[in-house]
């Protein structure tokens, strides 16, 4: 097994450097091709296409869920084809083994009025209260990720054009706008509740000890603030505000290559899927309405 440690070493050290995936997306791929490696039980350089589809049936029946032996295929025929390119191996084993299809799932979203009812009932009196309505302002305002506003730095924004810089997937930078009402309460987050921590550097939202906060702090935040605020059970998270950003800009006429790039998804074809959402919305309310429907 110390050939394939070697390469698995070099392979994640490729993904990290070269790639620049993500430490989260980088830990999948090395549990997805350890896995295999352990249901192997011998080297896995050496593994046949029948080992293989052995090892992709257990998981299936192991799980039933058809996303996680799509993930486990697409990983481990990348890590294969990184060793046919170097050299290492002389085909690909995993060449004839083939994607499972997957059922075609629509984002989640919340609506534009339990969205707005929600940011209006937010408080503001405490340091944390103050920021918590600048970051689920802010978070609804410019559709980004969880990961790229937990990383907004002050120096990424600029507060006069209403506009700031970040870095998406990829490294990637874009700059997205966002609005004067997002605007005006992070302004008053950074002159009342984030003063409080001079030396705090230059992240700007902080946790209640003055550090960087957490995208699971977000997510724990959210979802304890929306059951409260809203009276709901519904499970919300980080990603659905963005889901929701795309889906309302859409709704409201936005052209779909500005929702793209707004989004910074390198492919139309990923934006496209709000497409089939504003769709489903459209053919509902034709079903309600249209007097023969």
């Amino acid at each position: 097994m110390e050939k394939f440690k070697r390469h698995l070493k070099e392979y994640l050290e490729y993904l990290t450097d070269i790639r620049k995936y993500s430490l989260h997306t980088v830990k999948a791929y090395r549990q997805d091709i350890q896995q295999l490696a352990d249901f192997m039980g011998k080297e896995i350089l050496d593994a046949d296409r029948d080992r293989i589809r052995d090892f992709i049936s257990s998981v299936f029946l192991a799980s039933r869920n058809k996303s996680t032996v799509a993930r486990k295929v697409y990983v481990l025929r990348a890590f294969y084809t990184y060793l046919v390119n170097r050299g290492i191996l002389n085909s690909n084993p995993m060449e004839a083994i083939s994607v499972p299809r997957l059922d075609k799932k629509l984002p989640r979203i919340l609506t534009e009025t339990e969205i707005g009812t929600f940011l209006d009932r937010l408080p503001q009196t405490t340091f944390l209260e103050i920021r918590n309505k600048a970051l689920f302002e802010f978070l609804y305002a410019t559709g980004l990720r969880i990961s790229e506003l937990t990383a907004l730095r002050k120096s990424d924004v600029n507060l006069d054009r209403r506009i700031l810089r970040t870095l998406g997937k990829g490294k990637k930078e874009r700059l997205v706008p966002f609005t004067r009402t997002a605007g005006q309460y992070l302004e008053k987050y950074l002159q009342t509740a984030r003063a409080r921590f001079p030396s705090a550097g230059d992240f700007i939202f902080l946790n209640h000890r003055g550090g960087p906060i957490t995208e699971r702090s977000v997510e724990r935040i959210l979802q304890r603030e929306y059951r409260r605020l809203m009276d709901s059970g519904r499970r919300v998270f980080p990603h659905l505000f963005r889901h929701s950003f795309a889906t309302h800009l859409l709704q409201r006429g936005a052209n779909l290559r500005v929702i793209q790039e707004l989004l910074g998804h390198s492919n139309l074809s990923t934006t496209e899927k709000y497409t089939s959402l504003n769709y489903t919305d459209l053919l509902k309310t034709y079903q309600r309405f249209h007097p023969r429907a």
